[in-house]
């Protein structure tokens, strides 16, 4: 497991291990301001049903969700262009969103089923939006991993890390004929 730890560290210090890695983090920032939104405006506030509040926030949400993804995660500077990158991320962004819908109305069926308190309810409306969130996540992933054949992790690890073994042994041969030139 140490091994499979130090590679995963290896890997993080690589430019996609970055990359996969911000992404990341950004989703985790986004989340928090989902839910901190949603306990504010259904949780405290009362202004809408679970539904309509679920909405609402993870709107919120996905402003510096798009601008964190663009500037941070993928290095994009400069103005967004339209259909290249604001318009798929709305896409997803929907698809996403229509998701924590179906949690939003599962948890205001089981609230009103178990005849839960506002509190109660909040929290299940909290973790409803956090399970959504984090399968449609994953399914995420998978869609893109299959739909673009991309490599595992694991692969993708020992690709960049079998690279840079041979980048260096390549390197150290190169030293090594140098001082067999000079002795000779």
């Amino acid at each position: 497991m140490s091994e499979l730890l130090l590679r995963l560290r290896v890997w993080l210090h690589t430019r996609e291990g970055r990359k996969i890695f911000r992404y990341t983090m950004t989703s985790v920032i986004t989340t928090g301001v989902s839910l901190f939104v949603l306990g504010l405006v259904f949780g405290v506030f009362r202004l809408w049903t679970e539904v309509p509040s679920t909405i609402f926030a993870n709107v919120v949400a996905a402003v510096p969700s798009y601008y964190l993804n663009r500037m941070w995660a993928w290095g994009k500077g400069g103005r967004s262009r339209l259909v290249k990158e604001v318009l798929p991320f709305w896409v997803m962004s929907a698809a996403s969103i229509s998701f924590s819908m179906v949690g939003a109305a599962l948890a205001r069926y089981l609230g009103h089923r178990w005849q839960l308190g506002h509190l109660e309810q909040t929290g299940l409306v909290l973790f409803a939006n956090v399970m959504s969130f984090g399968i449609f996540w994953v399914l995420k992933l998978i869609v893109f991993n299959h739909t673009f054949r991309v490599p595992s992790l694991l692969e993708e690890m020992d690709e960049h890390l079998a690279a840079e073994d041979a980048a260096a042994h390549a390197e150290q041969v190169v030293i090594g004929a140098g001082d067999d030139a000079a002795v000779g």
